[in-house]
C-alpha cells in the first residue's frame, strides 16, 4: 500500500477523467491507470465505473473515498505534528537532575545565565539517581546534575560519560532537638541503643555515597531502620517531625539547622560529596545524541557558583573547556 495510490484515486474522483488526472500528478495516463487498479487490486474491489461517459465512482469507490480523504489527511496532520515535535526536541536543552538538585541547585544555577542570549527552551526532569542514569544512557538528556562520592559506583562510569565538578556539599546526620536543644537521637548511642534511622532507598544516589563512604560504620553509629525512601526531603520531613536520624545534604537542610528546628546528631558520620554534571564523552554510546543546535547552546552554558566552590574550580568558564581541557585520569573520575 502507498499513500500515493489514495492521492492518485481522490485526484481521479475529483477530476472525473483519468487524462486530467494523471496531467495534474504528473503521470502518463498509462501509469497513472495502472496505479488505480493496483489500488483497486489491494481493496479488492471496483472503485471506478468505467463504462460511462464521465469516469464515476461505484458504491465501493464512493464509500472508499471518504476513507481516502481522511487517511491522507491525517497522516499529513500526523507528519506535521511529528516535524514539530521532533524540532522541538532538537532544539530543546534537556536536563535531568536528582531531585534535592532540581531544588536546591538547578534553579539558582540556572538564574546565572540569563545574560546568556539565545539559550533558547530548556527542560528538566526531576528523578532518582537510577532513573537518571537510564535517562542519559538513553541519549533522552543532555546533562546530568547529581551527587557524588569519589568511592561510589554508578552507570555512567562504562557509558564513556564525563564530569563536570560545580561544588561541593556535605551529607550530614541531623534530627530533632530536645527540651535543651541538644540532639534527641545523640550520636554515636549510648549503651548499645539502636536509634531509629530514616534511610535512603537502593534508588538513592546519596544512599549509595553513605553506604560506598562508610561513614555510618566507621563512625560506629547503631541504628535500626524505621522507614526508607529515594527522596532527601521527605526523610528531611520525617526526621522534623520527630521519627529519627536522617543523613542529609546540607544544601537543602541549612535552614533547618539555622532555625533550630533540627541540629545535627553528632560528630560523627558527616560525609563530604560534590555536586555537579555529567555530560557525553567523546567516546559515550548512547542512542542519540544531542542536536546541533542543543549542542551548541550546551556548550555556551558557563559553570555558575555553588555554595561552597571547591577550589580550582573556575566559575563563570564554558562548560565545554572545562569537558575538552580537563584530562580526568580515567573513566572512574566522575562526579
Amino acid at each position: 500500500m502507498d499513500i500515493a495510490w489514495l492521492e492518485d484515486f481522490i485526484k481521479l474522483a475529483e477530476e472525473g477523467n483519468f487524462s486530467r488526472a494523471a496531467q495534474a500528478r504528473n503521470l502518463s495516463q498509462p501509469a497513472f491507470s495502472r496505479r488505480i487498479k493496483v489500488l483497486e487490486e489491494w481493496v479488492d474491489a471496483t472503485l471506478i465505473d468505467r463504462d460511462t461517459h464521465r469516469i464515476a465512482l461505484t458504491p465501493a469507490g464512493a464509500a472508499f473515498r471518504d476513507v481516502a480523504e481522511d487517511l491522507v489527511r491525517r497522516l499529513a496532520l500526523g507528519r506535521d505534528e511529528a516535524r514539530a515535535v521532533s524540532a522541538a526536541q532538537t532544539t530543546t536543552l534537556r536536563f535531568a537532575s536528582t531531585h534535592a538538585l532540581s531544588v536546591t541547585f538547578f534553579p539558582d544555577w540556572l538564574r546565572g545565565f540569563e545574560d546568556e542570549s539565545e539559550l533558547g527552551p530548556i527542560s528538566l526532569i526531576a528523578d532518582h539517581m537510577v532513573a537518571c542514569e537510564r535517562i542519559m544512557l538513553e541519549g533522552s538528556a543532555d546533562m546530568l546534575l547529581c551527587h557524588h562520592h569519589p568511592s561510589a559506583q554508578h552507570k555512567l562510569d562504562e557509558g564513556g560519560f564525563r564530569s563536570v565538578p560545580l561544588g561541593e556539599d556535605q551529607l550530614i546526620p541531623v534530627c530533632v532537638p530536645d527540651s535543651d536543644g541538644a540532639p534527641l537521637f545523640p550520636l554515636p548511642a549510648k549503651n548499645g541503643e539502636l536509634l531509629p534511622y530514616l534511610e535512603f532507598d537502593e534508588r538513592s544516589g546519596m544512599g549509595r555515597i553513605l553506604a560506598a563512604s562508610q561513614v555510618i560504620e566507621r563512625g560506629g553509629a547503631k541504628l535500626r531502620g524505621v522507614f526508607r525512601s529515594h527522596l532527601a526531603s521527605v526523610l528531611l520531613r520525617m526526621a522534623r517531625d520527630g521519627k529519627g536520624i536522617a543523613w542529609a545534604p546540607l544544601s537543602l537542610c541549612a535552614l533547618e539547622l539555622a532555625s533550630g528546628r533540627l541540629v545535627k546528631a553528632g560528630a560523627v558520620g558527616s560525609c563530604r560529596s560534590r555536586s555537579g554534571c555529567f555530560v557525553p564523552g567523546s567516546g559515550a554510546e548512547r542512542p542519540s545524541r544531542p542536536s546541533g543546535s542543543a549542542f551548541r547552546r550546551r556548550n555556551r552554558l558557563r559553570v555558575g557558583r555553588a555554595d561552597p566552590v571547591p577550589r580550582g574550580v573556575p566559575t563563570r568558564r564554558p562548560l565545554h573547556q572545562l569537558i575538552g581541557n580537563r584530562h580526568w585520569p580515567g573513566r572512574r573520575r566522575c562526579l
